[in-house]
């Protein structure tokens, strides 16, 4: 029988994995702040980012997942990566 301890134990699993995917990410995101420093391109890049957003809602639907929640997820994640690509993040 699956307890309550279980489950929590099995969340934090989880927990772990998506932080180090994060860091992976925004790992990815400082290299392509760099790079767009280096050849002059604008951080914002709004039709990327919906694209972005709009990939991860569709994503989350096809698994039975809110693709709102998803597309409020990446909007925090999209405009904290603009913070760190213009420097002033960390």
């Amino acid at each position: 029988m699956t307890t309550l301890a279980d489950y929590r134990a099995e969340i934090d699993q989880l927990d772990e994995k998506i932080v180090k995917l994060l860091v992976d990410r925004f790992k990815i995101v400082h290299a392509v702040g760099e790079l767009k420093a280096r050849d002059g391109i604008a951080v914002v890049q709004s039709e990327r980012a919906e694209a972005v957003k709009d990939r991860v809602a569709r994503l989350a639907m096809e698994q039975g997942l809110d693709g709102d929640l998803l597309r409020a997820i990446y909007t925090l994640m999209i405009d904290h990566a603009h913070v760190l690509e213009h420097g002033k993040g960390k």
